[in-house]
């Protein structure tokens, strides 16, 4: 089977590189679970590489946490009754 998109990164990040910025986005999103904070950087990462990009802790930390503004705004309102 053909590769379609060559890692150019080097692979998956390690759990080391990804914990400081799971940690820092989850005490900055305290409304968003810490599982879901961590799937985003996760996700962030893997999607970086896979553009061809590398991914350094600060750029993932930086679109991360521009996901995760999103899904906070994205929010619908409580309702007050």
């Amino acid at each position: 089977m053909p590769v379609l998109a060559p890692r150019f990164g080097g692979g998956r990040a390690t759990a080391p590189l990804l914990e400081p910025v799971s940690a820092r986005l989850a005490a900055e999103f305290l409304g968003v679970p810490v599982d879901t904070v961590s799937r985003c950087v996760a996700d962030v990462w893997a999607c970086t590489e896979h553009l061809g990009l590398r991914a350094t802790p600060a750029a993932v930390e930086w679109i991360a946490r521009e996901h995760l503004l999103a899904l906070v705004n994205s929010a619908p309102p409580s309702r007050a009754d």
